[in-house]
């Protein structure tokens, strides 16, 4: 068929708002602060052959690694008309635990075979495990929680009772994690609506004739950015708070493309830091995205002219049983540093210095006495934006794999037994330059009931880098304060806090760019 640009960019931006529909219909049918005010999900139209067609403007780090996750249920379950999978195995398609992906094929008139997929990733406040919010400082991932191979919830439009009974058993809050599922599915249902629309008004060689087109879209834009690049090999290292957990790339732009190779990254570890695969994809696919100036579609088309080698048993692809909570949000942002200062060397006029570089991750949980009810809750905090050619980076803003939404101080109160003391810009903790970086931010917890804290953070020891002779962003940091005491605590911790007790944490500053 002949493809029409106006047309194309008509089926784009269906595309596109039927993931963001997806969305929307999840954030407003959730019972989750962190679903519906962070924002914590990430929704995906997918094609017949399970290749990414177009994203919702949700979370890079979900949105690069959901194929796998379409990739596994495709590979264990014959998916009917009516069905529904999930999926958080970190070692089937899943990325951490608190990760919950549902997967559904779009079947039209008899065919048994699925015309389209759909796809979306929410995180769960609580999927059990050793800690309250399923982050813990785990040394496997048997301590972090309940761990779901491709499994069916949803059988012919008939949700498996006995099936979502097992997942509530093994958590915290059972009833917002079955209104969160709950959520999910009534997400799929849209998106499948919407499909059904699109093949009733334009018919199916015609919808399959643009998705097919827009992926040679964004190959031809992939190949013609790279093929601006010097032809050269570009090394960058840089590593995560602690001991040999080293990230080494070499990213090699040649005539047929882009290799990006993780070769000499520190072996998996025996922390919760450990990334699969897919995060490493992700972060790859991102950072790529990232280096063409138009608003090309996101979809599989991109990552065709580029190679990822990751050696298995590294921290940037585990072998089972390694422990996974922090790969997804810590793990991640060190890779796409590591990326972006490779890219520095080929394009210095075009890629940031470092920003804050970690999630900041805090999950917290208890009894609430006042409600009657135990309490499980998980949230990230902002940083700083690194500098850049063009101006300084902005301050107190989530930036490269995370893409969440500040959690409003009256929502968090209402729903939980805490107080935020303080939340504000951290100021001058951006590094200085001809451009400045961002600032971070402070956030102040003050707990009204006791209970069990875990952080996960890292630019801990080393602040972000700068770039062009800019200085490097301030390091953050975390503080308990008692009524007795106040002491500063490593990045990644796990602790007993008492009513009155106020947990204080500042995020780092944005790597400066240029020399004064």
């Amino acid at each position: 068929m002949k493809r029409d640009p106006i047309e194309l960019e008509l089926f784009r931006h269906m595309l596109v708002a039927t993931a963001g529909e997806m969305g929307i219909v999840l954030r407003r049918t959730s019972y989750s602060v962190n679903i519906k005010e962070r924002r914590d999900y990430s929704c995906a139209v997918y094609d017949a052959s399970g290749e990414t067609i177009a994203m919702g403007d949700h979370m890079p780090v979900h949105l690069g690694a959901m194929p796998l996750s379409v990739k596994a249920v495709r590979d264990v379950i014959t998916l009917r008309p009516g069905d529904v999978a999930l999926v958080n195995d970190p070692f089937q398609g899943g990325t951490h635990l608190p990760d919950i992906t549902a997967v559904s094929g779009v079947f039209l008139g008899s065919s048994k075979k699925a015309a389209f997929y759909l796809a979306n990733r929410a995180h769960h406040s609580d999927v059990g495990g050793m800690s309250p919010g399923s982050m813990p400082l785990a040394r496997e991932i048997y301590q972090e929680g309940l761990r779901l191979p491709p499994i069916l919830l949803v059988k012919g439009g008939e949700t498996d009772e006995r099936m979502l009974a097992m997942i509530l058993a093994n958590v915290r809050t059972p009833e917002e994690r079955r209104g969160d599922l709950l959520a999910q599915l009534m997400s799929i249902k849209r998106g499948e609506e919407r499909l059904r629309e699109m093949v009733g008004r334009y018919g199916l060689p015609r919808v399959r004739n643009n998705m097919t087109a827009l992926k040679d879209y964004s190959e031809r834009m992939m190949r013609a950015e790279l093929s601006r690049l010097p032809r050269d090999v570009f090394r960058f290292e840089d590593s995560l708070d602690g001991p040999d957990l080293k990230i080494k790339v070499a990213i090699t732009i040649s005539p047929r493309g882009a290799t990006v190779d993780f070769t000499g990254t520190s072996p998996q570890a025996d922390g919760p830091v450990n990334a699969n695969y897919a995060i490493a994809v992700s972060a790859a696919m991102y950072v790529f995205r990232c280096l063409i100036r138009e608003d090309v579609p996101y979809n599989a088309g991109l990552l065709r002219p580029i190679e990822i080698i990751a050696p298995e048993g590294s921290l940037v692809n585990a072998k089972a049983p390694a422990a996974m909570a922090a790969g997804n949000v810590e793990t991640s942002q060190r890779i796409t540093d590591t990326l972006l200062g490779a890219l520095a060397q080929a394009a210095p006029d075009r890629i940031p210095a470092a920003s804050s570089g970690t999630m900041n991750n805090i999950s917290f949980g208890g009894w609430d006495s006042k409600r009657n009810r135990p309490f499980a809750y998980y949230e990230t905090i902002a940083g700083g934006m690194g500098a850049f050619a063009g101006g300084d980076g902005w301050s107190a803003v989530h930036t490269h794999m995370t893409n969440s939404s500040n959690t409003p101080v009256e929502a968090f109160e209402q729903a939980y037994p805490l107080r935020i003391q303080q939340y504000r810009v951290r100021e001058h903790s951006g590094g200085t330059g001809k451009h400045h970086g961002g600032d971070g931010i402070r956030r102040s917890y003050e707990f009204l009931e006791p209970a069990e804290v875990t952080i996960l953070a890292d630019r801990r020891e080393r602040g972000p880098y700068g770039l062009e002779g800019g200085r490097q962003g301030k390091p953050g940091k975390n503080i308990l304060k008692s009524k007795s005491a106040r002491r500063a605590l490593p990045g990644r911790v796990k602790f007993l806090v008492k009513a009155g007790d106020v947990v204080e944490m500042e995020s780092p500053g944005g790597g400066g760019y240029g020399i004064i």
